[in-house]
Parts: structure tokens; C-alpha cells; sequence
């Protein structure tokens, strides 16, 4: 766990990082910048409206009393490709753009189901016997007056 933490956090953005300076050598600093910020916004609405429409998609399967499994799944995937979107790179905007699309978003959710599903681990509680007397307890209940309750220490 600790190698992909280190990874994520150091390697994938100096790996951007160089790509970045490979790009400003090639078209330019100012251009890159704009490149950035143009992916950067675009990324952002096209999350924002798959979002809105997969939110919408969910609230009308609750409605209609069904389970929108799938589709809490497609809100997680926009939500992660919407932030890879606004994270300054080449390959994050690549993969955020790569989850925006459906077929492909549909791929990374039929592999999480699996993986999900192969990490499930299903039960069974032992039956229960509510006919047996030995768990019962008899109780009697009195009157207390409530005007003046007995001293408590």
C-alpha cells in the first residue's frame, strides 16, 4: 500500500511534470498553460454535466424502486475522472477524458463489479429457534410513584 501511495503521489507528477516541459519546449510555455487550463475547464463542465444527467438517472431508478447499482458506480467513476481533469497533467486529463466516455467507463465498472464481487465474502446466520422456553425471561411490573421518587445516592 505504501509503494502506490508513493507512486501516485511522486512518480505519476513528475512523469507529468516531464511531459509538461517536453510540451513548453515543443509549442511553447504560454501555450502549454493554456493547453492545461483549456482541458482543465472543458474536463470540469463535461464532469459536471455527466454528473448532473447520472444523478438525475439515479434519483428516477429510486423512484421507480429499483436498485441503481450500476450507476453509483458511473457517479463514482465521473467524480474520480472529474478530479484527474483538474489535476495539471497529460496523462490524468487523459485517463479523466478515457472515463468520461461511456463504453470505456462501462469497462472500468464491469472490472470493479468483479473485483468487488471476488472480495465479497457471503454468510449465512445460524436459523434461530424462537419456539425454545430456556431464553425466557418472566417479569413483573408494579406501579412506582412518581411524586416522590425513593432517594438516590
Amino acid at each position: 500500500m505504501l509503494f502506490r501511495l508513493f507512486i501516485l503521489f511522486t512518480i505519476i507528477p513528475l512523469i507529468e511534470l516531464s511531459i509538461l516541459i517536453k510540451i513548453g519546449a515543443y509549442i511553447g510555455t504560454w501555450n502549454t498553460i493554456v493547453l492545461v487550463v483549456t482541458t482543465g475547464m472543458l474536463g470540469a463542465a463535461l464532469a459536471r454535466h455527466q454528473g448532473i444527467k447520472t444523478f438525475t438517472s439515479i434519483q428516477q431508478a429510486l423512484q421507480a424502486g429499483q436498485l441503481p447499482g450500476d450507476r453509483l458506480i458511473d457517479a463514482l467513476l465521473i467524480l474520480i475522472a472529474g478530479a484527474l481533469l483538474i489535476t495539471p497533467g497529460i496523462l490524468t486529463d487523459v485517463a479523466g477524458f478515457l472515463l468520461l466516455i461511456g463504453s470505456t467507463r462501462g469497462a472500468v465498472r464491469r472490472y470493479l463489479k468483479n473485483r468487488f464481487q471476488a472480495h465479497l465474502v457471503v454468510g449465512r446466520c445460524p436459523p434461530v429457534d424462537y419456539r425454545r422456553d430456556d431464553d425466557f425471561i418472566d417479569v413483573e411490573a408494579t406501579a412506582s410513584d412518581t411524586e416522590n421518587p425513593p432517594d438516590q445516592e
